[in-house]
């Protein structure tokens, strides 16, 4: 997984790059608020960590973007070649 984060400071623009691995994808359920349920997505890198939470519109909304496109991607074939 790469993130790439700009955020405003005092300084001015800042940007960020990092990598990591997926470690954990967690469902936050509200039984008594439905509307405030969320996925968050745990990694960790060599120097980094983090959560990147979702909302379940956030998460339907990849979900379709994803299903439209799968027709693009599914005939890929990796090849290794040595040096």
């Amino acid at each position: 997984m790469k993130l790439r984060i700009k955020k405003m400071n005092t300084d001015g623009l800042v940007r960020l790059e990092s990598s990591g691995n997926i470690v954990e994808i967690l469902v936050n359920e509200d039984f008594l608020h439905k509307d405030e349920e969320s996925i968050s997505i745990c990694f960790r890198g060599r120097n980094s960590s983090g959560i990147v939470d979702l909302t379940m519109e956030e998460a339907k909304k990849i979900v379709d973007v994803l299903d439209a496109k799968k027709h693009l991607i599914k005939d890929f074939k990796v090849l290794r070649f040595e040096k």
